[in-house]
């Protein structure tokens, strides 16, 4: 059975510790979905349409990872993928208290597992929101996105 995982965010913006987290998951699974969750009540930094294009080309030449947006329930995206895992990444105690109770409810309602990697030390204090406070301010990201071009060009 191919092993298939879904690693879900909003991605505003992916981080080259997202990065990280797919590029260590493609040792574990035969292929990845890195599927960026819209949620019509959250206000966004960066269009859709602008990180669905940092992703992609992120990951242009690596065809076992694929980039899908979804609406709802993960493991409803989970499911019409055939996707048998969820990929999570844990930076800290804080994540791994929340992830942990998704994938427990996510398990108990679908039997999807949920794998947890936990980031690279130097890179587990990068966040999204952080990196928005960051780009918002003027700050340089580069060392904290990759192809940030494809976002600066696209920014909402």
């Amino acid at each position: 059975m191919k092993k298939i995982a879904v690693f879900p965010g909003s991605y505003d913006p992916f981080t080259v510790g997202h990065q990280e987290i797919v590029d260590r998951g493609l040792d574990i699974f035969d292929e990845i979905i890195v599927a960026l969750g819209v949620n019509e009540s959250k206000k966004y930094m960066f269009t859709t349409e602008s990180r669905l294009a940092h992703i992609n080309a992120i990951y242009k030449d690596e065809e076992r990872v694929k980039v899908a947006q979804f609406k709802g329930l993960t493991v409803n995206l989970c499911k019409e993928q055939n996707a048998n895992f969820l990929l999570r990444g844990i930076r800290n105690v804080v994540d791994l208290e929340y992830e942990r109770a998704i994938a427990n409810m996510n398990k108990d309602m679908t039997g999807i597992e949920t794998v947890f990697l936990l980031a690279d030390p130097s890179k587990a204090m990068i966040s999204s929101s952080i990196v928005r406070e960051l780009y918002k301010n003027g700050a340089n990201i580069a060392s904290y996105v990759t192809k940030q071009e494809v976002l600066v060009i696209n920014k909402k």
